[in-house]
């Protein structure tokens, strides 16, 4: 059963694809706002046939330009939340390396970052800067790494940079960054708790195709996606205080999807 649910995952996906391949390779190429939406569909078949179940609270921030600062506990958190709105994520470098997800990130207009070559900051700063201007909303996984699912860790404030370069072109000389907590909740329709969990996350380096297995194996999944408030980024604010908030936020958003409550 397993090796027929691969069959039929894979299958899917191909066609899904090639169908909508052609026309956002066209998008990219002359910057149309297709390039955007495509993307979207995409994750949604893909969740559809991977049998995750995205439950929705808030709504995305309509005001521009926007940043979201989200929690990352596993590469499916580029799924979920690519499901439910026209996004960019910002991936490391090595992420173009990978066997079809390179292509799949490439494809999608992702922001390649070099962690390790500090020169190189500045201009991703500028790029991420630039498309948040023209009207793109760009994620930040803002711990810098995949936690565990259960918690939040110290977010990095090096990327939030990016918002101060964007208020050269904000209208009102602001830039909104909004606070995304992804948390995984259920397990064949059961509430998922930290057992279960380790099926979903995927933390550190583990490898990716036996991750992805486990996912296949595992049948079902429902995760919860709460927007938080956005916090106006302006001239004044601090990043390291603008991080502090957000985070803060997103701890207490994940920690209520979690439990069914806030937990202090």
């Amino acid at each position: 059963m397993v090796w027929l649910r691969t069959a039929m995952v894979a299958v899917v996906l191909l066609v899904t694809t090639l169908v909508l391949l052609p026309f956002q390779l066209v998008g990219l190429k002359f910057d149309l706002p297709m390039a955007r939406r495509i993307p979207r569909w995409w994750h949604w078949v893909a969740c559809r046939v991977l049998n995750i179940r995205v439950r929705v609270h808030g709504r995305l921030e309509t005001r521009r330009p926007l940043m979201l600062a989200s929690s990352h506990a596993s590469w499916l958190d580029i799924l979920v939340l690519g499901s439910v709105a026209d996004v960019a994520f910002i991936a490391k470098s090595e992420v173009k390396g990978w066997p079809v997800f390179g292509h799949l990130a490439r494809w999608q207009n992702s922001v390649f970052i070099e962690r390790e070559q500090k020169r190189a900051t500045g201009k991703q700063v500028s790029e991420i800067a630039l498309r948040m201007a023209k009207g793109e909303v760009i994620v930040l996984f803002a711990e810098g790494t995949t936690g565990d699912g259960n918690r939040v860790l110290p977010f990095k404030t090096s990327l939030f940079g990016a918002a101060t370069s964007a208020l050269v072109s904000a209208p009102d000389g602001i830039v909104y960054i909004q606070p995304v907590a992804i948390a995984y909740t259920g397990y064949h329709g059961v509430p998922m708790g930290r057992y279960h969990r380790p099926v979903a996350v995927w933390v550190g380096d583990a490898d990716l195709l036996p991750h992805l297995a486990g996912i296949l194996r595992a049948g079902a999944f429902e995760v919860d996606i709460g927007f938080g408030e956005p916090l106006p980024f302006t001239a004044e604010t601090k990043r390291k205080d603008a991080a502090a908030v957000l985070e803060d936020r997103v701890r207490t958003m994940l920690q209520t999807h979690l439990h069914g409550r806030d937990i202090d």
